[in-house]
């Protein structure tokens, strides 16, 4: 199976996310990473899915979120025609003894130091999902105290929004 990116538009509603996830869950997939936020329109949010499935479910997937009647627009983002970034928030040991060495690897990652105590650090870092990976196992040796990390959120490339045809689409059928 592979990973496939999905951003998906929908009415800004009440009750679409979990008919969105419960679509997912009756055909028995996983979704490995889900983040859901408002657009540049009010009345549209944007869910960024990315799950593991063969490209023939896929389609069959697609197909029935097209069916949703809150679903605008579904586009799929390859890798290398998008930006894709995960944010992580990670807590980790640091007293006097390792702090110097926590700090070096907070640069060495382009992460920022986001909150100090005597005996911890946390650390914001975003990148990809490989950036991401790598900076929890540098830290791992320190002694990880907290982790929480986002679902990934991505954007095609270049000039076009899918989202401008798809208000006007929605303004029409309104």
């Amino acid at each position: 199976m592979s990973r496939h990116t999905l951003s998906v538009l929908v009415e800004n509603k009440p009750g679409v996310l979990a008919r969105v996830a419960s679509l997912f869950s009756r055909r028995g997939f996983n979704i490995d990473s889900l983040a859901v936020g408002p657009t540049e329109h009010s009345d549209i949010s944007r869910i960024t899915l990315v799950a593991s499935v063969e490209g023939h479910t896929l389609e069959q997937l697609t197909k029935q979120l097209n069916k949703l009647v809150n679903v605008i627009k579904i586009v799929e983002l390859d890798a290398t025609e998008s930006v894709q970034r995960e944010l992580l928030l990670v807590k980790v040991r640091a007293d006097v003894s390792t702090r110097s060495a926590v700090l070096e690897m907070v640069q060495l990652f382009r992460a920022k130091v986001v909150d100090v105590s005597t005996e911890a650090v946390t650390i914001e870092a975003t990148g990809t999902r490989d950036k991401i990976e790598a900076l929890v196992r540098v830290l791992e040796p320190f002694g990880i105290r907290e982790l929480v990390q986002s679902g990934m959120v991505a954007v095609g490339r270049g000039p076009r929004s899918i989202t401008d045809r798809s208000l006007r689409a929605v303004e029409r059928s309104a």
